[in-house]
Parts: structure tokens; sequence; C-alpha cells
């Protein structure tokens, strides 16, 4: 389809990118004349109502703040198909990302980011709001206008997607961000706090400054443990033990040995730099230059003549991992019922032939039954042994595209396991772009039953984990993956049991 010509009253110019959640537009305020931002929900989530509360969360959040540095929301509102949409300033700069792309930072320029940064988190933590999910692709910039009488680039704070409110608390702690910079306490499913965003702002600091991460944390699982981080110091670039010792504070593994607050970390930074190679103003500049090659909101458009719809988002392409079996998933199993995880199943049992249509497919024993798409014809139904099981084996079926489904196909896990009570955690999928905060339905049809959800995976698929307590010191376990959210949704709908108080 067709770029719409209109987003409410906003002149559309072009698709500035998409994801699982959302695609970005760039468009015209025809009555302020001046580019926007536009950020519209992605259909296939518009009638989930935790995504679309979520979503609009992040405009209250980023309202909430005025700084120079927090990416400002000018307005909102809903698409006739109901899909909301947030107005935003247009960050004609790109992103740090796309800076690190193109070449590094000279020590000067870096201290600016991270000062800039740490100046737009500081006035989220003011107002009570928690980004956590610092990272270069979070980080944007836009030209600061020449009016104000100074040159250059401003960075801004933005995507709040995974922001929360400092005075929410809850059982259910969802363990989320990039595993390269996200905090120990929070990759373990505690309840951060603004200490955790000092740590990722740290990891931010220690790239810019050395040109490479601290660590290889490539999962959640693996930031839980926590690392000592490498020696920032390069033979092209040497840091003095006061600048390294600055830094390892912010990204210490216990929260407690971090800097009272992000503005005290880059007032350490600040005063640790004065004397490396002639201080922060020297060599060099802190201004952070116009980069000529980066996006430009271009004319103004042409007045409005058509009325297209609004096409559905096109997710990016992304790398896909590969290797990684079902049998990796179990392992992130991180406490279900208490404890790690098992192995997979022995044997697969593949059926002959693919049904002809939608398909009902049940474990051995028929306790567990769930209706699949046609396409989806790989079955092993070899009851499974939990990690705390104690030598027990409990029903369980798998079902998708191939035996190999959770590493590059579709499909569902369906096992029961002991437990008491419904987990803090599920298992976490780093290959997503994105994932929603716990979503617990304490009256579930089956039982009480805790859902997370997971977008942008590999292809723009979704990953659906869901954890019911089906009878007392037993759960159920799904894990769905799907090309979209209606699919999951039916998938997770047809489960039923037999046997089961």
């Amino acid at each position: 389809m067709s770029t719409p010509s209109h987003l409410g009253r906003y002149a559309v110019r072009r698709r500035i990118g998409s994801g699982g959640f959302a695609t970005v537009w760039l468009a015209y305020d025809e009555q302020l004349d001046a580019p926007v931002a536009i950020k519209v929900l992605a259909d296939n989530w518009s009638e989930q109502f935790e995504v679309r509360t979520r979503f609009v969360e992040e405009g209250r959040y980023l309202r909430r703040v005025e700084s120079p540095h927090v990416v400002p929301v000018y307005d909102a509102g809903s698409l006739d198909d109901g899909r909301p949409y947030l107005v935003m300033a247009y960050a004609d700069q790109g992103t740090l990302a796309d800076r690190l792309e193109s070449g590094g930072m000279t020590v000067p320029q870096a201290l600016e980011v991270v000062a800039q940064v740490g100046a737009g988190l500081q006035a989220l933590h003011d107002r009570g709001v928690l980004h956590r999910d610092v990272k270069p692709a979070n980080v944007l910039f836009r030209t600061v206008d020449p009016a104000a009488g100074v040159a250059g680039v401003r960075a801004m704070v933005g995507d709040l997607g995974l922001g929360k409110a400092l005075d929410v608390s809850s059982r259910l702690t969802m363990i989320a961000g990039t595993p390269a910079y996200v905090a120990p306490e929070q990759a373990q499913g505690e309840a951060p706090d603004a200490r955790a965003d000092q740590f990722s702002l740290g990891v931010l600091t220690f790239l810019l400054l050395s040109g490479r991460l601290p660590w290889s944390h490539t999962s959640l699982p693996a930031a839980a443990v926590g690392a000592e981080p490498a020696p920032m110091s390069t033979p092209g670039r040497a840091f003095p033990e006061s600048v390294e010792d600055v830094v390892r504070r912010a990204m210490a593994r216990d929260r407690a040995d971090r800097w009272p607050s992000v503005t005290a970390y880059v007032d350490a930074l600040t005063f640790a730099l004065e004397d490396w190679r002639g201080g922060p103003h020297g060599p060099g500049t802190r201004v952070l230059p116009v980069d000529p090659h980066l996006t430009q909101p271009g004319e103004r458009p042409s007045p409005r003549t058509t009325d297209a719809p609004l096409p559905d988002p096109v997710p990016p392409r992304r790398r896909r991992r590969v290797g990684r079996a079902l049998a990796v998933l179990l392992v992130v199993l991180l406490a279900l019922a208490g404890g790690g995880a098992a192995g997979w199943f022995g044997q697969h049992e593949l059926d002959a032939e693919p049904p002809p249509g939608p398909a009902t497919v049940e474990d051995e024993s028929g306790v567990l039954r769930v209706t699949v798409p046609p396409a989806w014809d790989a079955q092993s139904t070899v009851p499974w042994q939990p990690p705390n099981a104690e030598e027990q084996t409990f029903p369980a079926l798998s079902v998708g595209t191939s035996p190999t489904w959770a590493d590059d196909g579709e499909g569902v896990f369906v096992a029961l396991l002991p437990g008491t009570e419904l987990p803090d955690t599920v298992p976490q999928h780093p290959e997503c772009e994105s994932s929603f905060s716990p979503s617990l339905d304490p009256t579930g049809t089956l039982g009480p039953t805790v859902t997370v959800t997971f977008a942008g995976c590999a292809r723009g698929d979704v990953t659906v984990e869901r954890v019911i307590q089906v009878e007392a010191g037993k759960l159920l376990w799904l894990q769905v993956r799907a090309r979209d959210q209606r699919q999951a949704n039916k998938v997770l709908d047809s489960l039923r049991t037999s046997g089961l108080t």
C-alpha cells in the first residue's frame, strides 16, 4: 500500500523506520510549518489492551519531563481504525548508533554525549520515571536551532517503550532491556531503580571512550551473573586510573556501590577527564557537529490531495540467530518452579502427512490438546522431566513447522511441571526487539495466568510465554512462536486439558 497522505492533521512525508510494535513516519505540521515524527502502533497490536496501554504510557512518561535532552511529545491521537499515535520531535540527525557506525568520537565529544544523555536521564528520574533501555539506538540527535546561538546537534533520550514509573511496584517484574547494557539486578528480575539507568550509562560511556563494550553479554541470564569489565584503556587511547575508577563504579555489580545519582556520576567523570590530554576542551571541542549525510526533513510537502489508508508496518530486516535449539530456551527457564531447566525431548516423532486444515494435536497421554495451523506438521509428544521433578515425567507436546521450529520457524510447546505459584520470571528472548510487562489474569479459563509477549523476533514475528496455575502444585507452561499476534492468540486460546482437577 502507498504512503498515507495524512495522519490526523499531519502531512506524511515518508517512513523513517518500523519495528515489531510501531512504525515511525516523518510528517509535517502544516499549522506550525515544522517537521515532526509520528509513531503509530502496529495494526496487529491494536486489539491488545496491555500493548495499547503501554504505548500511550510512553507518551505520558515523556510529557512529564521538560528537558531539552528528552524527546518531547507534542500531540497524541487515534486513527480511524483506533490505533493510537504519538507526535514527537523529529531527530533529523539520527541516533548514536548511526554515528558509531560511521566512526568514533573524540573524548570531548564522548563526554558531551554522556553529559547530555545523563541530563535527560536525571530529568526522567526527577519526575519519577525509569528508562530501563539506555543504549545507542535510543539516543537521538537533533540539530540545534541556529537562532539559539549554538552550533551543532543536541542529544536526546528517546524510546521509553520499556519505561516505568519508579513508584510502581509488582511481584511480577519484567526482565527487559538489551543484554550488554542491562544492570545485573534488572536482568535478575529484581525491581530496578534509577541506579539501573546509571549502570547502562556507564556501559555507554565505556563504549564511547574505548570504542568497544566492557563485556560480551549476549543474553539476559549472562547479564544477571555479572562480570568484571575489561580495561577501558587501549594502546591508542590510554586513560588515567581515576577515569577508569569513575566508570567502573557506575557499572558496579552491587547497585549500592554505584554513584548516588546520574548527575553525581557525570560530574565525577567530567572532573576525572579534566587532565586527559589537556582537558575536555582540548584537543578538540565538545560540540557535536552536524552530519550532512544524515536524513533531513526536506522541503515543505505539497497540499493534501488524497486520503490513502495507513499501510501495515513492514518490520526491518534483521540477521537471524542460528544454531540455537529449543533446549537452550528451556535452560532459560529461570525460576518457574525453582531451579534451572532440564533437557529437551529424546526422540521426535514426525507426522507423515500434514493435515489439510487447522488440526488439533494432543500429547500421548491425552492430557494436553491444542489446535494449530496446517503448516505446523512436525510433532513430538514424548513426556519430559522438568528440572525440579526428581525423575518424575510430565505430559508435554511440541508441534511446529519443523523439529527445530524454535530456532527457524513457528510452533508451540506445552508442558506440565510442578509448582505452587505463578513465577516471578519467564524465559527471555533477547533476539526479540521488544517485550511487554507481564499481564496477570487471576481468573483465567484454566486458572490464574501470567503472560509475557515479545515482538520483533528475527523476522518480525512474535513469541508468547504463558504460565497457568492449573491446579494446586501444578503449572502449565506454553511457549508460542507465530508470524503475528492474531495467530499466536488463536493457538493460545485453543489450549484444552483433560484429567486435571
